[in-house]
């Protein structure tokens, strides 16, 4: 079939479609490859603690300045551990940041169905349930989604 299902001019073209999706497949592979190349850092207590990631969120490394700990001291071990935490975390905040700046004009906002950049924040769409189903009806006791 060589004609146009869609009519003559200004019809449907199924082949600038295709060309324009692989363009944009590119484009997002291009932003994902920066962004596991890049590296973000994170930093608590004045630089006492330093945690940098990928910018896909991987864990690169943690830096500990000297003369901050002292090793001997259970208190102040627990509070390194409250530190490296709260590093990781400010670390893959900047990560999510770039890969917002990245990826969210080539994913127009599909969340984290494009790989983690957007605003949803891990929500799954449809209120958190899968597919959009809600749980029981009130009272029900069946199984979610499932009416009874």
């Amino acid at each position: 079939m060589t004609q146009n299902p869609f009519g003559g001019e200004g019809g449907f073209d199924m082949s600038a479609l295709l060309q324009q999706a692989q363009q944009m497949q590119e484009q997002l592979m291009s932003a994902q490859a920066r962004l596991a190349e890049a590296e973000v850092e994170g930093t608590v207590a004045g630089g006492a603690v330093t945690v940098t990631v990928s910018g896909t969120g991987d864990l690169l490394g943690v830096q500990i300045r000297a003369g901050e700990i002292n090793g001997s001291d259970a208190d102040d071990l627990s509070d390194l551990g409250d530190m490296i935490v709260a590093a990781w975390r400010d670390a893959k905040a900047r990560a999510d940041a770039l890969a917002g700046e990245q990826l969210g004009p080539l994913t127009g906002g599909l969340g984290d169905l494009a790989g983690g950049a957007g605003d949803s924040a891990g929500e799954i769409p449809g209120g958190g349930q899968p597919f959009g189903f809600g749980g029981p009806p009130s009272g029900s006791g069946g199984s979610p989604g499932l009416g009874g």
